[in-house]
């Protein structure tokens, strides 16, 4: 078992944690508060090859994995720059048409998408069924050889800087028990439509969020979008449930790390404060045990939940889906906690300081609380674990 990263797994983290110390924390608040996009560092990491580390090297990427995609994470969000379009389009929508995607639309997107020049972002959750897909509303129909989407979506994250959205529908096809001279009676299977932002019929409304973030939430609305047939994904419908589960895994692991790496930007700010900070008979207050044990009671859940997205991303790079998927989401439980913690933790530490905007660690705080929630919640990762590991019943 070795927990050391290969020598080009190291240089990719200094190499990233250098990108992203040049922008920083005060960069990213500073755009989020004025309205506007983390573009340059986007931009610039997309061009220094951090965006496609997981994308085969035959369509401009890395040729890497999760591994080295969870690394880009990390890094950026230790840096104070936690990108969510990390996970929504290298993470999700690279890893599903590579994956499942025709070859033509490999060579359409996945170019772009090493390259940062193009984004996809992701539509599953919905109003009423929340990421249930057994109960999605949003139908898709053939018309022709069209198909035409209906139904709505919600917290989708950057619609408004994505060329194409990649969305969860559900498609009724004949369940093959119809007897002789009956109907086929009808189900509903999940699929994956790649749609362009710009098309007939679909529109969206900016959510206000309580998080400080450039990247923003939407509902979405699709009325009758009218698609070609290659905007399916893969080459028939039964891409469609591998195609969803391709990406989960990827994006709880790349969430987990965003979480790590913020969790020890918190702990490394309130660190530096409570080290130099002096307030009794000269001695500093991080000498106290009152200050030091609660940061480094936050620095062990950080480092463990490390290593468990570590494991999560290994297994997942192996090939071990099934593995990969309990893995990924004790890994996504585990660093949600302990970013959340860390956080806290970092505004008590540094007292009235802590929740300024200059000492910027308050401005993470609804960003780690609603990682508890999303993408999925504690609760369902505590169902999931239960009925996969432990061996019980389904609870819901």
């Amino acid at each position: 078992m070795n927990f050391d990263l290969t020598p080009e797994q190291d240089q990719l983290r200094d190499a990233v944690r250098a990108l992203g110390r040049r922008y920083g924390h005060r960069y990213f608040v500073a755009k989020a508060k004025a309205g506007e996009h983390t573009t340059e560092l986007w931009q610039e990491a997309g061009e220094l090859g951090y965006l496609g580390v997981n994308i085969p090297t035959e369509y401009g990427g890395g040729g890497g994995g999760i591994t080295e995609l969870a690394i880009v994470c990390e890094e950026l969000a230790a840096s104070g720059c936690p990108l969510l379009l990390l996970v929504v389009s290298p993470a999700i929508a690279a890893t599903v048409i590579n994956r499942h995607g025709t070859e033509e639309q490999r060579k359409r997107h996945l170019p772009g998408l090493a390259d940062g020049s193009q984004k996809i972002v992701f539509a599953i959750t919905e109003p009423d069924a929340g990421s249930n897909f057994h109960r999605l509303a949003t139908v898709a129909r053939r018309d022709g050889d069209d198909w035409v989407l209906s139904g709505r979506k919600c917290y989708i994250s950057g619609v408004d800087e994505a060329q194409f959205v990649l969305v969860v529908a559900r498609v009724a096809v004949d369940d093959g028990n119809a007897g002789a001279g009956e109907a086929a009676p009808q189900k509903l299977k999940p699929a994956l439509f790649i749609v362009p932002t710009d098309a007939a019929g679909l529109t969206w409304s900016k959510l206000d969020m309580e998080i400080v973030s450039p990247e923003n939430q939407f509902l979405l609305y699709l009325d009758d979008v009218r698609l070609p047939a290659a905007a399916l994904v893969g080459e028939s419908l039964d891409a469609g449930l591998p195609a969803l589960f391709a990406g989960l895994n990827p994006e709880r692991i790349t969430v987990a790390a965003m979480g790590a790496g913020t969790g020890r930007y918190a702990i490394e700010r309130a660190s530096e404060y409570t080290a130099t900070r002096s307030v009794w008979g000269g001695r500093t207050i991080g000498s106290h045990q009152g200050v030091a044990h609660p940061l480094a009671h936050a620095a062990v859940q950080v480092e463990l939940a490390r290593l468990m997205i570590q494991k999560a991303a290994a297994l997942y790079d192996a090939g071990r889906d099934l593995e990969a998927g309990v893995s990924a989401n004790m890994a996504k439980y585990a660093a949600g906690d302990a970013a959340a913690l860390a956080v806290d933790t970092a505004v008590q530490a540094l007292g009235g300081a802590g929740m300024t905007t200059e000492y910027g660690v308050a401005t993470l705080l609804g960003a780690v609380r609603a990682g508890r929630i999303a993408p999925v919640s504690r609760e369902m990762i505590l169902n999931f674990v239960a009925q996969h590991l432990l061996g019980q019943d389904k609870s819901y």
